[in-house]
């Protein structure tokens, strides 16, 4: 008498539901990543090969209408000084970092650097990789 077991067990795995996972979670970074902006002014900065370990405590921004920015605050040139002393007055090591666009003058960019300068601040030209 030939008895045959009912019960077998299927060896098979579906992917299906694992690819779904992957799929979903690519998307997921991927529109995250695109939500992240260092730097909310659009701003061409000029290219390096080399980088800075320093960690800036603010970052003044020039555009290419030679507006002045304070992070992303619009600031004119004439009050930026005083915004900065205020702004760093606490800190043992004041470091500015200095986004200029690429179609600034050197002079605008000289004048950030003599105010950085005059008050003893440590100023980081930032630069976008090669």
């Amino acid at each position: 008498m030939a008895l045959k077991s009912r019960n077998k067990v299927n060896a098979n795995f579906s992917m299906s539901s694992m690819t779904d996972i992957v799929f979903l979670l690519l998307i997921f970074f991927m529109v995250t990543s695109t939500l992240i902006a260092p730097n909310a002014l659009k701003l061409l900065l000029p290219k390096s090969s080399s980088q800075t370990a320093s960690n800036p405590i603010t970052s003044v921004s020039i555009d290419k209408h030679y507006n002045f920015y304070i992070e992303t605050t619009p600031t004119p040139f004439a009050k930026l000084e005083g915004k900065l002393q205020a702004l760093l007055a606490e800190h043992e090591d004041p470091t500015v970092s200095l986004h200029v666009d690429k179609s600034v003058p050197m002079e605008q960019v000289v004048k950030v650097m003599n105010i950085a300068k005059n008050n003893k601040y440590k100023l980081i030209l930032a630069t976008s990789a090669k």
